[in-house]
């Protein structure tokens, strides 16, 4: 017997709030590399002397700044995103005139990512702005003068934000986000569910019980498939989430054509390594946590 809605919205939230976490805790290293090399790609030449930069500079404790607002932002965004996905499935069961307990394609499994990626965008943007920025704060020191030993706290970020800007400071960059979200999102699922598919078909088996390593394989391959397709959007939104703290108010648009004007295309794609370095055993982490957390609660359910 299915659960009740909100029970089954309950089940949903929390095992999206189990998978933000471990995806954050397996990933963040890779994360802050990423964007420290989208924001000043002219300070570093690759993903290995970017790692050996921050090693040098603070140590192993640089590799993990911002990794408060990274757990807010991923859990946050996680619980919403697989709460939504779940209402958003019966939305597309209703429009495509599907039964309800009929099992959806991976098509139709990917466009209800899609839309539930726009809930997920407006928990996103504010954790993301403050993560971004604790991040990438002592290349702002040197490069736009912010004063050194300012603003280097959580608080004291989210402080700044709304002296600077109020309240709606923290969805700089809310339009770039929900951009990049939806068709990232419909590559993020539909990658995962067809990976899941094709491992269901070569053991014959249900895709519920391909096993631990198919997974993580096809969860790590529904973020890659993510990135691949979103990443430049994702390097303009981290420009204007961060360089808004100097005083630089630039739209989606204004910040992409001046960077494929003055820095170039490929510039879009600095710090894509580390990124798809971390996608594999991140996203990975993420739907293991949340498939294994969520049939042990539906299970309990069923008690």
């Amino acid at each position: 017997m299915a659960p009740h809605p909100v029970i089954q919205a309950i089940i949903d939230l929390s095992a999206g709030a189990c998978g933000g976490t471990a995806c954050v805790l397996s990933g963040q290293p890779f994360d802050t590399a990423k964007v420290k090399m989208q924001t000043f790609p002219g300070i570093y030449r690759n993903f290995t002397h970017c790692f050996i930069s921050i090693y040098k500079r603070v140590g192993l404790r640089g590799f993990y700044q911002g990794t408060t607002p990274a757990l807010i932002a991923s859990i946050t965004e996680n619980a919403v995103l697989f709460m939504s996905y779940g209402f958003c499935q019966n939305l597309v069961r209703f429009v495509s005139g599907t039964d309800q307990d009929t099992e959806l394609s991976d098509v139709q499994k990917a466009c209800s990512g899609s839309i539930a990626s726009i809930f997920s965008s407006l928990a996103l943007c504010p954790a993301e702005l403050v993560k971004c920025r604790l991040q990438t704060m002592h290349e702002m020191e040197a490069s736009c003068k912010i004063p050194s030993g300012q603003k280097s706290t959580v608080w004291s970020v989210v402080r700044n934000v709304i002296r600077t800007n109020g309240p709606l400071g923290f969805y700089q960059g809310l339009r770039t986000t929900i951009v990049r979200e939806i068709p990232g999102y419909f590559c993020f699922f539909e990658g995962y569910e067809l990976s899941r598919s094709m491992f269901a078909h070569y053991m014959e088996r249900d895709k519920e019980h391909i096993g631990v390593v198919p997974l993580m394989f096809s969860g790590g391959f529904g973020g890659a498939c993510l990135w691949l397709v979103v990443y430049p959007i994702y390097c303009v939104k981290s420009r204007i989430q961060v360089l808004s703290l100097a005083g630089r108010q630039e739209g989606f648009l204004k910040t992409f054509m001046g960077i494929l004007r003055n820095e170039g295309l490929w510039t879009l794609y600095s710090g894509l390594t580390p990124t798809m370095i971390r996608t594999l055993p991140a996203n990975g982490a993420l739907f293991l946590a949340y498939e294994l957390s969520r049939k042990m609660m539906m299970q309990q359910f069923d008690r």
